[in-house]
């Protein structure tokens, strides 16, 4: 099993951390993992997206040419990579930003209103967790709490309210995410 996921977006939305997160929860459930971050150099409002690749025996190769799934946070980046996800495949797209759908009629669309959600709990920062949210639960690449775990190694814990939100938005994403 290998799964190929691509997160793009703005630079200041949290793509890398997206990519990150996924990275580092997929090792500690004990999965092989790639991480292949690009972004311009003007960072936040520039582009940035990466690829994680997350499998059970060693990774060849960390690029995404055909991405099973395909987390995008803003049109620019529904328009350059919606093209490379394989038939079949995934986009989970911000619909809060996104106001336009995919052409492509072989994928499943995900549409989140990650924007609304985020100011309805009061921080507008935490609109990729939320993202990541819907994600996993979709995907099932790994364990929720897993994912929360790690999530809290890499954002730390002793700020007090960081662990709290990233809780309140994670679970708002699942929880959107209808069975």
């Amino acid at each position: 099993m290998i799964t190929k996921v691509i997160f793009s977006g703005f630079g200041g939305q949290g793509v890398l951390m997206m990519g990150t997160s996924l990275a580092h929860s997929a090792m500690n459930q004990g999965f092989h993992v790639t991480y292949l971050p690009a972004y311009g150099a003007e960072m936040r409002g520039g582009t940035a997206n990466c690829t994680v690749a997350v499998a059970d025996e060693e990774i060849a190769s960390p690029v995404a040419s055909e991405p099973d799934y395909l987390i995008v946070m803003n049109s620019p980046s529904l328009f350059s990579f919606q093209t490379k996800v394989s038939a079949r495949g995934t986009i989970f797209l911000n619909s809060s930003i996104i106001s336009e759908r995919p052409s492509r009629r072989d994928v499943a669309v995900y549409a989140v209103p990650c924007g609304e959600i985020a100011q309805d709990l009061g921080n507008t920062r935490v609109a990729n967790v939320i993202m990541m949210g819907a994600f996993i639960k979709k995907s099932g690449i790994v364990k929720a709490d897993t994912y929360l775990k790690s999530l809290e190694t890499i954002m730390g814990s002793r700020k007090k309210g960081v662990a709290e939100i990233n809780r309140k938005a994670f679970a708002a994403g699942f929880d959107f995410i209808k069975d």
